[in-house]
């Protein structure tokens, strides 16, 4: 394996500078224009610095790190043993506030699997934080290009999103698929039904545990549209709207110690959201200071969320409920902007895998249905094969998990053998017979429609 990497003093000081890590559809989808910011001279990026491995990615491997001409951070990882392929990664999230190389490491510590089966691995930070999806599909680009001049030529490239970096992944699958630089995606717990639909649950929380609760905001303070997640100017953090929802909710509390309305409020919830109790807090959160991000930074102070004709069900008193929760309509600009960024248009010109858990409690399953459909809209159902298992996890799944993804995936470009749901589960079953861990595919699983979980409503 040839390797051009220097250790320069601009090298050096990256690869030290760790940072603090900071807070974590039939809707119209723009064409985007492929971005200007990628096509950048590679040649005169600066040359990744050598750094310390993290820990976990196999004995003899050896590290790289550095930062782009945009300002993104990356690590990119060479086994001992490379098998000549490169896994370029794309991080969930998306996570608020400056980039660090911090996040990166805690994927790379994740994704061990991918260099101790003998691919290369690659992962961005991103150049900003924040909910931008095309920016960060660019990034991932320039990170590709930057690994070929710089450390070496891979025989073939699997682009890898994971959760929100799914999206990333299949937006740049599409950005750049003139060139065919991705030989294969894999795309794991995705968040797949574009920028557009996938959130319209959290605006739906929103609504229905201000009509519980009374205190997201408090009746003293300023009333805003909920659909704004937060003013810019609120003072709000996590650890405040944390101690309003063990006021109301009790989550910190077992369920023994929870009074009869507590639990009646968070059956209600459970029931009509369709999330699991164990995540009610954390898509508050996204809820609010994801929704500021897209409406102060990203739409104008517009929001593209809208719940006007959601029809609410499940709990106690529907016709209550339905009365009583705040309505706002979607801004049709802020809408076009949101697509234009988030939505997908399916036009992936190679393999898609994918896997999901049916019981995610973050990124439901059902995402994966809108993805099927805008994949076969656009021509290229058939270049896509979904998987599904029965974990009721979001993160990482089990190493014979992903070992027989990317055996599928590598066998499926370099041969033409398409996978099926089955070989993937039986390729699982021999993956654990050397890694360990647990195999839960479900070969059989049919993914149901979004509209069966997240209620129709009104769109510009």
């Amino acid at each position: 394996m040839k390797m051009k990497a220097m250790m320069t003093p601009a090298g050096i000081a990256v690869a030290m500078g760790i940072g603090a890590l900071s807070l974590t559809a039939c809707a119209p989808v723009a064409v985007a224009k492929k971005p200007s910011s990628t096509m950048v001279d590679i040649a005169a990026e600066t040359a990744p610095a050598p750094t310390a491995c993290p820990a976990g990615v196999g004995e003899g491997a050896s590290c790289l790190s550095g930062q782009d001409s945009a300002g993104a951070l990356y690590v990119i990882v060479m086994p001992k043993q490379w098998n000549g392929d490169l896994v370029l990664h794309a991080h969930g999230g998306p996570f608020l506030g400056a980039p660090t190389v911090k996040r990166v490491t805690e994927d790379v510590e994740r994704w061990t699997i991918m260099p101790r089966l003998g691919y290369a691995f690659a992962s961005s930070s991103y150049r900003q934080g924040g909910v931008a999806v095309t920016a960060a599909a660019e990034d991932n680009e320039r990170l590709r290009r930057l690994f070929i001049a710089k450390v070496a030529k891979p025989k073939h490239v699997y682009l890898h999103g994971q959760s929100w970096g799914a999206s990333v992944a299949a937006k740049g699958a599409e950005l750049f698929a003139d060139g065919k630089p991705y030989d294969a995606v894999l795309l794991t717990s995705g968040v797949l039904g574009g920028g557009t639909r996938s959130y319209d649950f959290r605006l739906d929380l929103r609504v229905v545990y201000q009509y519980l609760c009374r205190n997201h905001p408090l009746p003293s303070e300023p009333q805003y549209p909920l659909n704004i997640g937060l003013p810019a100017d609120s003072p709000m953090k996590q650890a405040d709207l944390a101690k309003r929802v063990d006021d109301c909710l009790a989550l910190n509390k077992p369920a023994a110690e929870r009074s009869a309305e507590q639990a009646a409020k968070i059956k209600t919830i459970v029931d009509v959201i369709h999330i699991p109790e164990r995540s009610i807090q954390a898509h508050l959160n996204w809820a609010t200071w994801h929704f500021q991000d897209i409406v102060q930074k990203r739409t104008g102070g517009a929001s593209p969320f809208g719940n006007v004709g959601a029809v609410y069900a499940g709990s106690s008193d529907d016709a209550a409920l339905n009365a009583g929760v705040l309505r706002y309509k979607a801004d049709p600009k802020a809408v076009a902007t949101l697509s234009a960024d988030a939505d997908l248009g399916g036009k992936i010109p190679v393999p898609v895998l994918t896997v999901h858990a049916i019981h995610d409690p973050t990124a439901m399953v059902e995402l994966q249905e809108r993805f099927g459909r805008t994949m076969a809209a656009a021509g290229r159902g058939d270049a896509l094969v979904q998987t599904f298992t029965g974990d009721k996890d979001h993160s990482y799944l089990s190493d014979p998990t992903y070992a027989a993804l990317m055996d599928a995936l590598t066998t499926w470009t370099a041969q033409g053998k398409k996978p099926t749901p089955e070989s993937i589960a039986a390729g699982c079953e021999k993956a654990k017979a050397t890694l360990g861990q647990t195999c839960r595919f479900e070969p059989k699983y049919q993914v149901k429609a979004i509209e069966t979980r997240v209620p129709k409503r009104d769109r510009p």
